[in-house]
Order: C-alpha cells, then structure tokens, then sequence
C-alpha cells in the first residue's frame, strides 16, 4: 500500500467553543495521511487538493475539532475515491487551559 502524506499543516482560525478563542483564534496543526492500493501504475493524489480541503475546511463555521476532521475526511473521501483508508488528525496548539499543555488532538482514520 502506498501512503501519501501532507503533515504540519499550520493554519490560525477564529474557532473554539469559547467566546475568546472566537475573538483571538487559535493555532491548529493538522497531518493527512491517504493510503491508496497497491497497484501499478499507483494513482496520483495531488498534495495541492490536500491543502486546500484542510484551508477550505477551516473557513467554516463550528467549534470543536471533531466537526473539522469530519469535514475534512469527508471532503477528501469524496475527491479521492480510490482511497483504501483516509487518517486525519487535528491538533490544537496550547489550547487555553490551565498547565502548560502543548496540544489537544482529534484523529479520524476510516
């Protein structure tokens, strides 16, 4: 199976489920991984569509990570159908809460 990836994509968004986070933001962090069949020749995934799901994504509207990796997945299980298995992870860079905590993640792999 070959894997192709797209990590450390970084994007500051005005999401959150609480009222500053809608005003300041937040600094995200998200890696895709799509695995496609073992098959030749291997078929193409563009690394360009990954990024711009990921930026399209995060235009939306919600608050928590688990509406964005949803979204996300979806989307790309849609543009790349031959996919055997899509992961996507979200993390939340210092997400505001007490003690120096580096991230909160949300992963999603079907």
């Amino acid at each position: 199976m070959l894997t192709v990836s797209l990590h450390g994509i970084r994007i500051h968004a005005n999401i959150g489920m609480y009222p500053e986070e809608k005003i300041s933001g937040n600094d995200f962090e998200i890696d895709v991984d799509i695995h496609v069949p073992d098959a030749r020749p291997w078929p193409f995934v563009d690394y360009t569509l990954i990024n711009d799901t990921v930026a399209n994504a995060f235009q939306q509207p919600g608050e928590t990570l688990e509406t964005f990796v949803l979204l996300i997945h979806a989307t790309l299980k849609g543009q790349v159908p031959f996919a055997e298995k899509i992961k996507v992870a979200i993390r939340k860079l210092h997400p505001p809460m007490q003690g120096d905590i580096a991230y909160a993640q949300v992963c999603y792999e079907n």
